[in-house]
């Protein structure tokens, strides 16, 4: 089997042999694409050498896991190039509607030194280790959500400053996005019901806890970057007057959060946990931090409760002056 770097020398050579005979015009670029958590190596056509007017984008790593899993190399490629030719084929989206933009800019939270980069060409705010960024919502419909980041040359056509986004995202965040808390039993009780189960044997499956005793689920109705709903702090209040204690918060990904009350263990052990998890369970592009947050519900406020070397959630980790790689996730 090739090795990465080889194997995307043979898709820049080899590609657009697979394509019909009316791309062979064109030229094949890879560009270094910047996403949530990673930079990814992003494929693209140009018409005689422009930089101008790229065709859609197909990402080599999501190739390069397909050739891992089939060991085909052809198969690898003419999926890939049977997807770009229908990725061109379908209809061109229509012009953004800036005058809509202000009703339909929402935030989102993602790690400040994971993303450091990418964070110096749009307008954020950082919030402990994480940062507050803004996205831009084109469509919300049974497939799920489309939206785009906004960055800094976005923002500027938009003509809004990074405390307007905030404003707006604030209030636009909990209307389209409502933030849900729920125990970890109604979340099961609901995965249950999806799959068919009967509500009575539901019922019997879930046992009922105390609220100190349990999980607490914060996300929005959707399940989409719904960590950010730990911002809206009258949520996590009500929650720890019911649990009765102050909150110990563990990021599970960028769509959830998970809340418990600070008598179900010591932060350390906790954001171990966290870590462990986003290594080996979490996709890189949807991890959030390896930190547990105490949230206050006398101060009302919530604040970093631990301060564990492993910052980045890629595997490498800063200890002692040195940078080694941590195991990847599968």
């Amino acid at each position: 089997m090739m090795d990465y770097e080889i194997f995307k020398d043979v898709v820049m050579e080899k590609f657009l042999s697979y394509m019909p005979e009316s791309y062979h015009n064109m030229e094949v670029r890879v560009d270094s694409v910047e996403k949530i958590n990673c930079k990814l190596d992003g494929l693209s056509f140009y018409m005689d050498g422009a930089r101008g007017n790229p065709s859609p984008t197909i990402y080599i790593s999501d190739m390069y896991k397909e050739y891992l899993r089939t060991g085909d190399l052809q198969e690898t490629m003419q999926n890939a190039a049977e997807a770009m030719d229908r990725a061109f084929k379908q209809p061109a989206l229509p012009p953004l509607d800036l005058q809509a933009a202000k009703d339909n800019i929402i935030f989102q939270l993602v790690n400040t030194i994971q993303n450091e980069d990418m964070l110096q060409k749009m307008p954020h705010r950082e919030f402990q280790d994480l940062s507050i960024i803004y996205r831009w919502v084109v469509s919300v419909d049974e497939r799920g959500i489309s939206s785009t980041i906004i960055n800094n040359n976005l923002a500027k056509e938009l003509g809004m400053g990074e405390e307007q986004l905030f404003k707006v995202a604030a209030e636009n965040t909990r209307r389209i996005l409502p933030p849900a808390v729920k125990s970890m039993n109604e979340v099961m009780r609901e995965m249950f019901l999806a799959d068919g189960m009967p509500a009575s044997m539901a019922d019997l499956m879930i046992g009922e806890m105390e609220p100190d005793q349990t999980m607490w689920v914060i996300s929005n109705e959707c399940r989409i970057s719904g960590a950010v709903s730990m911002l809206y702090e009258d949520k996590l209040h009500t929650l720890a007057e019911k649990v009765g204690s102050d909150l110990y918060i563990l990021p599970s990904s960028v769509h959830e959060v998970i809340a418990v009350s600070v008598d179900m263990g010591e932060p350390e052990e906790l954001a171990q946990m966290v870590a462990d998890i986003n290594m080996d369970q979490v996709k890189l592009d949807e991890r959030l931090s390896n930190q547990v947050y105490h949230y206050d519900k006398d101060l009302r406020k919530i604040t970093l409760a631990t301060d564990t070397p492993n910052k980045r959630l890629d595997g490498v980790v800063a200890e002692q002056g040195h940078i080694y790689e941590a195991k990847q996730s599968r």
